[in-house]
């Protein structure tokens, strides 16, 4: 039983590598924690669908969100900042990549799309790489930076709902915490992040790299904006208020779907997309992130047969049970479990409150302080999200660096996003959990 998460992800992980398709990926490794876990082939499929209308929130939010841009880009104000980047980032490859990263950061708070944005802001771009011959591995790792950094060091957006979620899996354990102390807490982590992303653009893929045809598939067909010259106008100015709207929304009710509601419900009423393309919105947002929701909602189905069949919580016991009351070695050991679990989930958001009710107690019985708790907690739950074939942190950037059909998932976006954040977020969360 101890054994079912790091046998399952396992599977999950090297059927990937050998670039099986994501979703049979991580059926086989549901299958696979049902059987050892006793349940036959039927009840462990019955299981994982079970557990897929846990996902079924994200899924429709992400759904909404795509939607939501590309009402966006119906306007043409996208194509205003494509034209910006090629205007001025032309040959500039370090300022290039510090700037998607810049604006995927944007994406968590500022304009509440969470990877909505990236088919429809990078495929435009994909021409003005390749005649960079740009490392687009260098782009995915700065497109993951983006999508998940600021959620773990900015109470705002995206990071409020996350901090939320690790003060009350603590509060829930009887540890009280605040979102402030969470994220002075969170900062250290986070911290790690950056560094990644520094050795990221200035060493590993600073050289140039040209892209293979065929390298991803076929590629994902994605309507891109035109790159023709586009003045800033009246609509561009309301599509901005719909924007904001979509984003105070989203802070106050603290749900993606609403905020995403939000966002559409102002753009038609503004008329800046007419009532009639309504359809045609919602359709393009559907293909565009479907598979992507798709994925999430499996994803959601395996966590709920590692959940089910006890598999976490026997991996969680089997390390306890070895740790003894060193402080150094206990917050290895749970940053690993995290690792494992959110590699096979594929959600930071999903992991924690699995993670946090096993955690706290052994972080007591430790010594850990709270802010040292909150920071072991929130870097366990979101080691794993970047580098997880199932993580949107990683889908995303896929979505739009293989439009063409030249980016491989596996290969180009989830190992090197594994190798320049899970190492360092694992060695600062360590040092966070031993200095606060």
């Amino acid at each position: 039983m101890e054994w079912i998460v790091i046998i399952s992800v396992f599977v999950m992980m090297i059927l990937s590598l050998l670039r099986v398709n994501v979703i049979i990926a991580i059926i086989a490794a549901g299958l696979t924690a049902g059987l050892i876990s006793g349940l036959s082939f039927v009840e462990s499929i019955d299981l994982l669908v079970s557990g897929m209308g846990g996902g079924a929130s994200t899924a429709l939010s992400y759904i909404l969100l795509g939607a939501f841009a590309v009402a966006i880009s119906y306007t043409g104000i996208t194509t205003i900042l494509v034209n910006y980047l090629i205007r001025m980032l032309t040959g500039k490859k370090t300022m290039m990549l510090l700037a998607i990263a810049g604006v995927a950061s944007l994406s968590q708070n500022v304009v509440p799309v969470h990877i909505a944005f990236i088919p429809i802001l990078i495929p435009p771009l994909l021409k003005l790489f390749d005649q960079m011959r740009m490392d687009r591995r260098a782009v995915a790792v700065s497109l993951t930076f983006g999508l998940k950094a600021p959620y773990l060091m900015i109470p705002a957006g995206f990071g409020l709902i996350f901090h939320g979620i690790i003060v009350e899996g603590m509060e829930g354990s009887g540890v009280p915490v605040t979102v402030e102390e969470t994220a002075m807490a969170m900062l250290i982590p986070g911290l790690g992040m950056v560094v990644g992303l520094l050795i990221a653009i200035f060493i590993t893929y600073r050289r140039d790299r040209d892209s293979v045809p065929g390298a991803g598939g076929a590629g994902t067909i994605i309507q891109t904006p035109s790159t023709d010259n586009v003045r800033f106008n009246k609509t561009h100015l309301l599509t901005i208020i719909s924007i904001l709207a979509a984003l105070l929304v989203q802070i106050l009710t603290e749900n993606l779907i609403l905020g995403a509601l939000t966002g559409l419900l102002f753009m038609f009423l503004f008329l800046v997309v007419p009532f009639k393309n309504g359809e045609r919105v919602i359709s393009e947002g559907v293909g565009m992130m479907g598979s992507i929701a798709f994925v999430m909602l499996v994803a959601s189905g395996y966590g709920t047969v590692l959940q089910e069949t006890g598999a976490v919580d026997a991996l969680v016991e089997l390390s306890s049970s070895y740790l003894g009351d060193n402080q150094a070695v206990i917050a290895f050991v749970l940053l690993l479990v995290g690792l494992l679990v959110t590699l096979g989930i594929g959600s930071s958001f999903g992991t924690v409150p699995i993670i946090a009710t096993l955690f706290v107690p052994i972080c007591i019985a430790a010594g850990f302080s709270p802010m040292a708790t909150a920071a072991l907690i929130g870097t366990a739950g979101a080691l794993g999200d970047a580098g997880s074939p199932a993580s949107d942190s990683t889908l995303g950037p896929t979505s739009g660096l293989n439009a063409d059909g030249k980016h491989n998932h596996i290969w180009d976006t989830v190992v090197p996003t594994f190798i320049h954040f899970n190492i360092p977020l694992f060695i600062f969360g360590w040092i966070a959990a031993m200095v606060l």
